[in-house]
């Protein structure tokens, strides 16, 4: 039964509808969403390579959440595609600057994907 203001108390039930909402959302971005599968068929990929280059706990968690961060970052940025969409095609110059900075979020996840392979990994090979 939901409080006052809606809510379902907290507790097993609500973690299992947040569970079932987050499933949903994970298979639209699949289904809708090109660039989330790509980024996901690269986290297929390099998600066991961080597992096996990364030396230590800490390097591995920095090679694969980097990864997973950018996985995060493509969810909003979708999610901002779509309710901008839902207002309309018609160009209006705030909508177009939201998605563009949406698009330079998911960019820099990537520049920092790059990064953190690159300073974990290179020294290796120097």
């Amino acid at each position: 039964m939901a409080d006052e203001t809606g809510h379902w108390p907290r507790g097993p039930a609500r973690m299992l509808k947040a569970t079932v909402w987050s499933c949903q959302g994970l298979r639209a971005a699949w289904l809708h969403e090109s660039s989330f599968r790509l980024e996901v068929c690269l986290l297929v990929v390099l998600a066991p390579l961080a597992l096996w280059l990364g030396a230590t706990g800490v390097e591995r968690a920095l090679l694969l959440g980097s990864c997973l961060l950018v996985l995060a970052v493509e969810l909003l940025n979708s999610a901002i595609e779509a309710v901008i969409e839902r207002y309309g095609a018609e160009h209006h110059e705030l909508a177009g600057r939201a998605k563009d900075m949406g698009s330079a979020a998911v960019f820099v996840t990537m520049i920092n994907v790059v990064a953190v392979w690159t300073l974990i990994l290179l020294p290796r090979w120097l």
